[in-house]
């Protein structure tokens, strides 16, 4: 195979179709697939384009996903690209498998490959059955050979699966309770219940802990206890003797080299002229002159967590020779890489697989909970650990997303309009998984030689950016560019949040675009249009305006408000626009929200549709409520009292709404509509109370504040 651009890139760094396609004894066709599923349908949503592209049945796809056994290793399921890259390498995987069955049925039946056609995996001439199928024939095949891509998928309009609304194939079981559905359920017969003492921070130094202490606490005389030099596990073959003694170690360990955080390090304006590098994009700083009209804000958001409803966990067992982890992390190849290094195994003998676990669209603390399982089952051989996390653990040492300060300054012509664009961004690494050559596991830092500090780097801009996500205009500006401050030294370990860096770039520049419209007397909407050129973002901007009444939107200024913003996702993404009315008192009430969203070809709209929901609800939470507090020796909000988010009481009535056409590409949209959310919160805020928040979370002391200082 050729390294020929129309390969997506899973399929060229996997070009075996083996890897990707199995046709079993039972008549049924296993597709595997590097992603998992984190809450996005794609389970379903791969079998859909399989069982399209095949002709076979959705109920005889079995879809494997997440397995260093048997799939592809497509890295981590992140930034929206399930379906752009995994569903793209399915679907031409798919269509050249069926053209080589095809060429060998037709050798069999002396026909042409054209005189056959394939109704439900058996193939078909002049209407007539022939008696062969796909798994008659496919013995005859070497698939381990690599794609050509010279087999054509099928035409959108000759779709019967893809497109369709189905039942997506996770959801029962997890509805239901089905017995191990979750990983958390999984209680293999044996099993031995492990907790671990987390190291406070990463050069803290454990100088005492007593363990008969300890034992005494847990109630259990025959606790288990494994240690490396500054990691502790408590294993125990009851759940809560283990927990009760990680709870004791807790409190009566003794540390040295802990932090001391004042508070003031959790908030993005702390940011500004910490040590950074600083790395500018675009066209050339222009001097502007004394004349030139400029407009200046400060966009600002905290440390977010990603507040997965369920501590992380994992299972491990270690037979002497093979370690096998059951995690439900968001890669399970990159999860094998890391453990291996970090625990000096051959990665031929460690084997990782998927299962469902607690949503977190993003770097939470699932690989280190594999990593924390790991330990314990190289340190007792033969036995099968099952490990999880504590709430407060889950809090306090995942990995959050960082807190960024924007600022964007605008040259405006004599049009009021927009002529030269600064977007100026303060903030830390927005990736930092392990293995990704600037993240590392959690335990690693409390094992014997603990790493070297990561060098800190971020997602390029041309693969969609990290903190400089979305910070690229869409609007008809002459001039633009961007300043992105990449600090260096940040008081806790940040990595992947669902958005990354959109959802404040968006905040930040959808705020401005308002803030520039009043300034010109112009309604927020038509300044908008006025300034695009793409006929899709304008398409998503005007369908959303009028599912919300647009033009019936009043002056504002007396608590109650509409407010509206644009993005397309990384810019090469989905195209959203959402709507949001609210009430402004004490607290904001989020009273409806409206969203059109342009994904091209959508292959389950159900599904879809449910990915433009959450990522509205979970984007208000970010906007309205979610703040990680910084003091003492690290992250201090440990519970749902201290890092509060929005309740289901809170949820208003979402309509979405799908405009793409499916003769354009499928375009990734789990995340799109969390920029746009956040941004028309914002200006729905303003619009209500008359004047602008510039710093997330809106809550009622930002509320008040404002209103007092004005």
């Amino acid at each position: 195979m050729s390294d020929s651009p129309n390969f997506p890139a899973s399929l060229t760094v996997n070009p075996r179709l083996d890897r990707w396609i199995k046709f079993e004894d039972d008549r049924t066709v296993r597709i595997a697939s590097g992603k998992v599923e984190i809450g996005q349908g794609i389970v379903t949503a791969l079998a859909q384009i399989a069982a399209e592209e095949l002709d076979v049945p959705l109920a005889r796809i079995s879809l494997l996903s997440g397995s260093t056994e048997h799939g592809p290793d497509e890295r981590y399921t992140s930034s929206s690209l399930s379906i752009m890259v995994s569903g793209a390498s399915i679907r031409l995987v798919c269509a050249e498998v069926r053209a080589l069955l095809t060429e060998q049925a037709a050798l069999r039946l002396n026909c042409a490959p054209e005189d056959l056609d394939i109704t439900e995996g058996a193939f078909v001439k002049d209407g007539g059955t022939t008696g062969l199928d796909y798994w008659d024939v496919a013995p005859a095949l070497d698939f381990s050979q690599a794609p050509t891509g010279a087999a054509a998928p099928k035409s959108p309009a000759d779709y019967n699966v893809v497109g369709q609304d189905i039942p997506r194939a996770d959801l029962p079981g997890k509805v239901t309770g089905a017995a191990e559905t979750y990983l958390h359920d999984i209680q293999p017969d044996g099993a031995l219940h492990a907790r671990a003492l987390r190291q406070p921070g990463p050069r803290a130094i454990l100088d005492a802990l007593d363990e008969d202490a300890v034992r005494h606490a847990s109630g259990d005389p025959d606790l288990r206890i494994v240690r490396r030099a500054n990691f502790v596990a408590f294993v125990s073959t009851d759940e809560r003797k283990a927990e009760a003694a990680a709870t004791y170690a807790e409190a009566n360990a003794e540390w040295t080299g802990l932090r001391d955080y004042r508070g003031r390090e959790q908030e993005g304006a702390w940011l500004v002229d910490r040590p950074a590098e600083l790395r500018t994009f675009g066209a050339p700083a222009v001097d502007l002159g004394d004349a030139a009209d400029v407009v200046t804000a400060t966009y600002t958001r905290p440390y977010i967590a990603h507040a997965s409803m369920g501590p992380s966990a994992a299972v491990a067992h270690y037979d002497g020779e093979t370690m096998t982890i059951w995690s439900h992390g968001q890669g399970m190849h990159p999860l094998r890489r890391n453990v291996a290094e970090m625990l000096d195994l051959d990665p031929d003998k460690l084997v990782c697989h998927h299962r469902h676990g607690p949503g977190c669209y993003g770097h939470n603390g699932a690989d280190d909970a594999a990593a924390d399982a790991a330990i314990v089952a190289l340190g007792l051989p033969g036995e099968t650990i099952r490990l999880q996390w504590r709430r407060e653990e889950e809090f306090a040492y995942e990995p959050v997303s960082p807190a960024m300060s924007v600022t964007v300054r605008v040259a405006v012509d004599a049009d009021d309009n927009p002529a030269d664009w600064t977007q100026e961004i303060w903030s830390a690494t927005h990736v930092q998984r392990p293995g990704s050559g600037s993240g590392y596991l959690l335990a690693s830092e409390a094992l014997e030689n603990p790493p070297p500090p990561v060098e800190v780097t971020d997602p390029p801009l041309e693969s969609g950016g990290g903190g400089t996500r979305n910070a690229v205009p869409l609007y008809r500006i002459p001039a633009h560019r961007i300043e992105h401050h990449l600090v260096t030294e940040g008081p806790v370990r940040t990595s992947a949040l669902r958005g990354l860096g959109a959802p404040t770039n968006v905040f930040a520049m959808e705020g401005m675009m308002d803030e520039l419209a009043a300034r010109a007397g112009k309604d927020p909407l038509e300044y908008r249009l006025a300034l695009l050129d793409d006929p899709r973002a304008r398409a998503v901007l005007t369908r959303t305006a009028e599912m919300a009444g647009w033009k019936d939107r009043g002056t504002g200024g007396e608590g109650k408000g509409l407010g509206i913003a644009f993005a397309r996702y990384k810019n090469m993404a989905a195209y959203s626009a959402v709507a949001v009315a609210v009430t402004v008192a004490e607290d904001v009430r989020l009273d409806h929200v409206w969203s059109a969203s342009d994904a091209g070809l959508v292959i389950n709209p159900d599904g879809a549709r449910n990915q433009l929901e959450g990522g509205i609800v979970q984007a208000a939470s970010f906007a309205l409520k979610e703040a990680v507090k910084i003091e003492g020796d690290g992250i201090a909000s440990r519970d749902w009292e201290s890092y509060p988010i929005l309740r289901f009481s809170e949820v208003p009535p979402v309509d979405v709404d799908l405009i793409g056409s499916p003769d354009n590409p499928s375009l990734g949209m789990g995340e799109c509509t969390v920029g746009p959310t956040c941004a028309a919160i914002g200006n729905a805020v303003a619009h209500a109370l008359g004047r602008r928040i510039y710093d997330m979370p809106l809550n009622r002391e930002r509320i008040m504040s404002t209103l007092l200082a004005s």
